[in-house]
């Protein structure tokens, strides 16, 4: 029997599909400019768009509880620009890769680092932050180590970390990858995907949907707002719910 008929006979695991779903990344369009939807989703907050993709059945969208905000940040949005490393021994190749994937760093993007559990290295500093502040990067989130923790906050750039050391990158890490599809925590992140950030931490908004993401969760903001102004002016719980609020 050869190898075609053997696949036909007992069939092969078909990863065309998952390949589609994991790895294809489609520069999907918004109905309005990229600025335009960044500046109106940094008028909400995490929590609000968090309720809006559990309406669109979405509950894994927050980064793991770990990931903490350097500041009390007010909410950022950026668009995902995905980087991958690994703890590794090896140096050579490290720094021309590194320059390759900064020279990549784009206006508006919000930098997302899946450091394969790495908890030896920093995988951000002082440098990297001058020169993605530079670039008009928005933001970084990194699911590991950061240092020059000074510098960064003296250039007020928002910065999600895991922890902090002063071991720097090289000959502990590598970076293998960037502007690829990763996974922090059980939370998929694709290039060009929606991140927010604030003081409750990072929220992933796939970009297919997050222009209807946006508007739903601009109708809540409205909404809370009413709802605030009845618990101002002294009306009942019951009253409240009977109107459509909620708590």
């Amino acid at each position: 029997m050869s190898i075609n008929q053997y696949k036909k006979e007992v069939g092969m695991m078909n990863l065309d599909a998952l390949i589609k779903l994991r790895e294809r990344n489609e520069k999907i369009a918004f109905p309005v400019p990229d600025k335009e939807l960044l500046e109106r989703f940094e008028k909400l907050y995490t929590g609000a768009v968090n309720d809006v993709l559990r309406e669109f059945c979405l509950l894994n969208q927050a980064l793991p509880h770990h990931i903490l905000p350097l500041r009390e940040y007010r909410t950022v949005a950026g668009l995902a620009f995905t980087v991958k490393s690994a703890p590794n021994a090896i140096i050579s190749g490290e720094m021309e890769f590194r320059t390759q994937m900064l020279d990549e760093m784009h206006e508006d993007a919000f930098v997302v680092w899946d450091t394969s559990a790495d908890e030896q290295a920093t995988l951000w500093g002082g440098v990297m932050t001058a020169t993605a502040k530079g670039k008009k990067v928005k933001a970084a989130c990194i699911d590991g180590g950061i240092r020059d923790t000074h510098q960064i906050l003296e250039a007020d750039f928002p910065v999600f970390y895991k922890y902090r050391i002063s071991n720097g990158s090289l000959g502990r890490c590598l970076i293998s990858h960037y502007q690829v599809t990763i996974i922090i925590g059980n939370v998929t992140i694709k290039p060009g995907d929606i991140i927010l950030g604030d003081i409750d931490g990072v929220l992933v908004v796939p970009r297919d949907m997050a222009y209807k993401v946006l508007l739903r969760a601009e109708e809540i903001l409205k909404n809370e707002k009413q709802i605030f102004e009845w618990v101002k002016n002294g009306e009942s719980v019951k009253d409240i719910k009977d109107k459509g609020g909620y708590f």
